[in-house]
């Protein structure tokens, strides 16, 4: 059982509420299996379905409360495991009430797809039974109850849509709070404890955090315990290190410091649990909150906090923007206010928050996703106040946890569905991970030196890439002191391997192509980006036989519903290492954006490295000034601040093999070559077609 006090009481207060409701489900799954139901045919069955489910989530609960669950043997737990996820799992996801398509077909348009996003919501108590949330469970349980009796007394479409949008809009101050509570509180320590307290040998811990366990967790958990303890020293290091390194370059104060919010793949616990002992040891306590499973703080774009498996990636997709059946402008005021609340309460929290720390995992197997009509997505009306609200979202979270005053650090390693040289891969990414910092550090000085010189900068492309763009470079007032490029080494972005800049938007211009590239989990074919003055005025793919399912696709998952976005950064990745290991093992298209921005010349569209943190002063290791922080947008900051920000940043890489030139073009009309077909060919950066050259 818990002995998180807060939790405890909070099961106090709403154990009679959760017991009734239990109780009140058992008869709903008793009458729609009767003859006699009032209801259709094809309603009776949503509900005896949808109420059996909340059942088995309801004996999860029991197992886990009276500790029963502690005393299950691995198939045991397996068997749970697969039968709480199987109803979404690929074979059985075209017959499930969660698939839209099905839900639509069988309820009718309108109330499928409320019917539908209900068993949705509902499939996410499975956390909430795990970590023995009875506010969760209870209210869930009586927003089922609640819209059964609506439909048996022939309820009407905006009656269900009504009772769906009142749970959220009543229940905003304490969604806001708990949300808060977990990101800043280390006493909501569920997934700590489980990390530090459980029998890490044996990867049947996993199923203790009530996520899907597939393979590459369960795997990973396996491989990781065959490594010495010293190698999980050493990786935890790489990892925590990166994160002091950052608080050093950025000349922020760790020591006033007291969290850090851990977020990772399950099945790394091993280095997780080093990882808290290091954080530890330097005054810092783990914050580890799940990914979110309700559509009220899921992120549309990837999962943010500690998850396990995809039971069905399809699932994922169809269900995104299942904000939307409920999204309007009175509730996006109502969560602002109660967010506000919930940082003032916790303002010492928030004070003291120091910024994530992510360990990311790659190697699955691309995602190229469907596109159902019937899944809910946003209107044109809806789109335009969610990008006001995500703005002011970010600026009020800007206001208690402000950008300059945390740091972060993002590392990644593969996982066993890579294939078959996993092992292999894993201690090549550690080396990737792992480069000589000196060496880099003077490499990427030569580069930076060559770059600063330039006004503008040109970017070609080869072999089917048609990429001809032209980045404008602000100018500096004193190239002695001062830099237009970040020499990015193994501190908070790790791998090492880039130099960046945030570009002058007046002067950029050209076409950005991508002949087959993974951006945010989904596969783009033929992405082609137009640019003038720096934002962004046409683009398309080959994804779909219709452009405008393509156009629809970029809009929804790459320019984030924005109309248009601007280059928020022009980089140079020099970690051909990493493009190496991409090749000879025939992986570059699984690496995370991570790794692959390292790997080639890459460009940003949305805000810049620097967003919120502008004001920061920043140096080189050479002593200079980091000066081009901001653009047209971000300068907008002090005076229009709605407007200065996108809240979105996607790396897009040209690798090596595509690339053309890169051609660095000085004010008097000289020009200098940093790459030409493809190979560095600017004085001191020829080590780095060492690792180009034996592919």
């Amino acid at each position: 059982m818990t002995n998180n006090q807060y939790i405890i009481n909070e099961n106090q207060t709403y154990m009679e509420r959760f017991q009734l409701a239990v109780e009140r489900v058992k008869a709903i799954h008793d009458e729609t299996n009767l003859e006699n139901s009032v209801l259709s045919e094809e309603m009776a069955e949503y509900f005896r379905k949808t109420a059996g489910f909340v059942l088995q989530v309801y004996e999860a609960y029991h197992l886990v409360s009276s500790g029963e669950i502690n005393k299950m043997t691995t198939r045991a737990l397996q068997y749970m495991n697969e039968f709480l996820y199987e109803d979404i799992k690929n074979g059985n996801y075209k017959n499930s009430y969660a698939n839209p398509d099905f839900a639509i077909d069988k309820l009718g348009d309108k109330m499928g797809k409320l019917l539908c996003v209900l068993y949705t919501e509902l499939r996410g108590c499975i956390a909430y039974a795990f970590e023995e949330r009875l506010f969760y469970l209870a209210t869930y349980f009586e927003l089922f109850i609640e819209i059964y009796n609506l439909v048996e007394d022939r309820g009407t479409d905006e009656e269900i849509h009504n009772a769906i949008y009142f749970h959220f809009f009543d229940y905003a101050d304490i969604l806001a709070a708990d949300r808060t509570r977990s990101l800043l509180n280390p006493d909501m320590s569920f997934a700590t404890d489980i990390i530090m307290n459980a029998d890490l040998s044996n990867p049947s811990y996993l199923y203790l955090f009530g996520e899907y366990i597939s393979e590459n967790e369960y795997k990973t958990s396996e491989y990781l315990n065959t490594l010495p303890e010293d190698k999980i020293k050493s990786m935890a290091k790489t990892f925590t290190e990166g994160y002091r390194k950052g608080f050093e370059a950025y000349h922020i104060d760790l020591s006033k410091k007291k969290t850090v919010n851990i977020r990772y793949t399950l099945g790394f616990e091993r280095v997780i649990r080093e990882a808290i002992i290091q954080f530890r040891a330097m005054g810092l306590e783990p914050c580890i909150y799940r990914a979110s499973t309700s559509l009220i703080h899921r992120n549309a774009h990837g999962k943010v906090g500690y998850y396990g498996g995809s039971a069905n990636k399809q699932y994922d997709y169809d269900h995104r923007m299942d904000e939307s059946i409920i999204f309007d402008k009175a509730l996006a005021d109502r969560r602002l206010h109660a967010q506000r609340l919930a940082y003032e309460d916790m303002k010492q929290l928030a004070a003291e928050y120091a910024g994530p720390a992510v360990i990311e995992t790659f190697g699955e197997t691309n995602f190229l996703p469907l596109e159902k009509k019937m899944a809910p997505c946003f209107s044109e009306k809806q789109q335009k106040q969610y990008i006001n609200y995500k703005a002011e979202a970010s600026l009020l979270s800007n206001e208690f946890i402000p950008a300059d005053t945390v740091s972060f650090t993002i590392i990644s390693y593969p996982v066993p569905e890579i294939g078959k040289d996993y092992k292999k891969i894993f201690d090549e990414t550690i080396k990737v991970n792992t480069l000589d910092t000196f060496t880099y550090e003077k490499i990427q000085t030569h580069i930076i030196n060559a770059l600063d010189m330039g006004e503008y900068v040109t970017i070609t492309g080869r072999n089917k890439n048609i990429t001809d763009i032209t980045v404008a470079l602000s100018p500096i007032d004193n190239p002695q002191k001062e830099t237009k490029f970040e020499n990015c080494l193994a501190d908070v972005n790790i791998p090492l391997g880039e130099v960046f800049t945030s570009p002058k938007l007046i002067g950029t211009n050209g076409i950005l192509h991508a002949v087959s590239i993974y951006l945010n989990g989904l596969k783009y074919i033929d992405l082609k980006l137009q640019f003038k003055d720096g934002v962004i005025t046409d683009y398309s793919c080959k994804n779909f036989d219709s452009e405008d399912e393509n156009k629809k696709y970029i809009k929804e998952n790459l320019l984030f519903q924005h109309e248009t976005l601007p280059m928020g950064e022009f980089a140079i990745g020099t970690n051909t290492t990493a493009y190496q290991m991409g090749q000879k093992y025939n992986i570059s298209h699984l690496l995370p954006i991570l790794i692959t921005e390292k790997t080639g010349p890459h460009f940003a569209i949305g805000d810049t490295c620097f967003s919120h943190e502008e004001e920061m002063h920043t140096y080189n290791p050479d002593g200079k000034e980091m000066k081009c922080k901001e653009n047209d947008y971000s300068r907008l900051r002090s005076t229009d601040s709605t407007h200065a920000y996108f809240n979105c940043h996607t790396d897009i890489t040209i690798p090596y093999n595509e690339l053309g030139d890169i051609t660095v073009h000085k004010s008097d009309g000289s020009f200098v070559k940093i790459i030409e077909n493809g190979r560095f060919v600017l004085e001191g950066t020829e080590e780095l077609n060492k690792s180009l050259e034996v592919i």
